[in-house]
């Protein structure tokens, strides 16, 4: 190979370095989980020892492979807070810890009504720190002093690309993922961060991902080997990365990509911002994409629902296997229609946030933490397969409501991704339920490791991300279509129940 790119790929539950060649072949890659690190008993992100992993990982991978740029692609809702020694001037706490009632009242109270927020910003209102906003605010709160000694206040990716160049950047992906930071529809700073005054804080130029945020530094060089003329693109969300490959493939509209894993994000490319006005209100919000344009969204915590549902029924049945997928079981539950499993495990997290985890059987609530702890176990559990088929359909419901939200148009392709792709059920119900649209599946298996790479060869040859196109191949394969006439009178009822939050 010519030249190799390096990505660092952070997510929530895995982080990975990989490398990719110079046509965008994945050569190598490298996976690690780090438990969080626990402060005045917060969850944080313990960003000493991931850096230490992440130059460890690159010496050993500088050895075998001509690395030419680097770049960082990450999840959302997170900052790092720098004070004058470079360093985190106060912990990087997980968005997912929920600070209560009152201090989203107090949010609200001081920035304005979530509603309006939502139409101005694209962001709804999420409960924990899901929103950069919120998470800044909960920051200045609890740790006023050292909040005060901070010198930068850096996005996740720009921090990473500030301890590896010493440089700083914005890019707008990440300002505008359900940050409330960045006002859509003026294209400036939103209200609310000039609110949380903290706009002197943070680079004023919003650069393109692919732009060049500098070259190594001649510590990291020496530590990791590499030369000092490694660049280091401005880093990436990661949603947003993983859409530059169906950019490339299919155009910047005309589809909608469902991709699936710990968060199942449904994300319609579109051609202008605007809510209507039944949506305010709802989980459904706006990405910015990396060419500025809107990217209508909403997201769910799917992964982690089947996960979680799983290892109950697993526990319960002394099994460790996920059943096949039984077209005419999955008929008898919907034509009956006594069975329902509703979200939410994370409150707030998904479409339907004022309902609560629960099974409901024939017309008896059992709310997921009596099951857990064997107070109250509905008839369906003892059944193995049938307590599956009602998990998969409810994540089936959950992605049709995230579909329907983002403004699916009829025509216009599906194409799923992540870990629910190896999933027949689901994808097979999805399907059937969609007559007016065929889904794919996609066999990328890193899309957003992917879409990083992208923008290094972009920063490093100067082409385009269309004639990028012709170094890789997707195969969208296409499910096949069976109609489930008895799929909408059963949406119909588990729609009422999650929308009620109760039966």
């Amino acid at each position: 190979m010519e030249y190799a790119i390096a990505v660092i790929d952070i997510g929530m539950t895995n982080k990975k370095v990989a490398v990719y060649d110079d046509v965008l072949k994945q050569a190598d890659a490298r996976y690690r989980t780090f438990p969080p690190k626990m402060i005045d008993g917060l969850e944080t992100h313990d960003l000493e020892l991931m850096e230490t992993w992440f130059t460890e990982e690159l010496a050993d991978l500088a050895k075998t492979y001509p690395i030419k740029a680097i770049a960082v692609t990450t999840h959302g809702a997170t900052f790092v807070c720098v004070g004058k020694d470079g360093k985190p001037a106060l912990p990087c706490v997980y968005y997912t810890h929920e600070p209560g009632e009152d201090f989203h009242n107090r949010f609200y109270a001081r920035f304005g009504a979530a509603e309006t927020l939502q139409a101005r910003t694209g962001t709804p209102y999420l409960k924990g720190l899901i929103n950069t906003a919120k998470g800044i605010f909960f920051a200045r709160e609890g740790y006023p002093k050292r909040f005060g000694h901070t010198r930068l206040l850096l996005q996740y990716p720009q921090y990473w690309g500030f301890r590896f160049t010493g440089k700083t950047g914005a890019e707008g992906t990440y300002m505008g993922c359900h940050s409330y930071l960045w006002d859509q529809l003026d294209h400036k700073p939103s209200p609310v961060a000039e609110g949380l005054e903290v706009a002197a804080l943070m680079p004023q130029q919003l650069n393109n991902s692919w732009d060049i945020l500098g070259t190594i530094t001649e510590e990291f060089a020496q530590k990791t080997g590499l030369s000092s003329e490694v660049i280091l693109t401005m880093g990436i969300h990661d949603s947003n990365s993983s859409l530059l490959p169906h950019f490339a493939k299919k155009g910047e509209t005309g589809f909608v990509l469902n991709s699936t894993g710990t968060w199942c994000v449904t994300m319609n490319p579109v051609k202008t911002y605007g809510f209507a006005p039944e949506e305010l209100g709802k989980v459904v919000f706006f990405n910015i994409s990396a060419f500025r344009t809107p990217v209508k969204t909403a997201i769910f915590l799917g992964g982690q629902e089947f996960e979680t549902w799983s290892k109950l029924f697993m526990a319960l049945h002394r099994r460790n296997d996920i059943p096949p997928y039984d077209p005419a079981l999955y008929c008898s539950v919907l034509q009956e229609q006594r069975v329902f499993l509703l979200p939410e495990l994370t409150p707030g997290s998904g479409q339907f946030p004022g309902s609560h985890a629960r099974i409901v059987e024939d017309g008896k609530d059992y709310p997921f933490e009596a099951i857990r702890k064997g107070l109250s176990i509905p008839p369906c559990c003892k059944n193995y397969e049938k307590s599956f088929a009602a998990l998969r359909l409810s994540l089936v419901m959950q992605s049709l409501t995230g579909l329907e939200r983002t403004g699916m148009v009829p025509g216009a392709g599906i194409f799923t991704e992540g870990g629910f792709r190896k999933d027949p059920a689901y994808n097979g119900i999805l399907s059937g339920a969609l007559p007016d649209n065929r889904v794919f599946l996609t066999d990328i298996a890193e899309a957003s490791a992917l879409g990083a790479a992208m923008t290094a060869k972009m920063a490093l040859t100067g082409k385009r991300l269309p004639d990028l196109s012709r170094d890789f191949e997707i195969a969208y394969r296409e499910v096949e279509k069976k109609g489930i006439p008895e799929l909408l009178p059963y949406r119909k009822v588990w729609l009422g129940a999650a929308e009620q939050g109760k039966w």
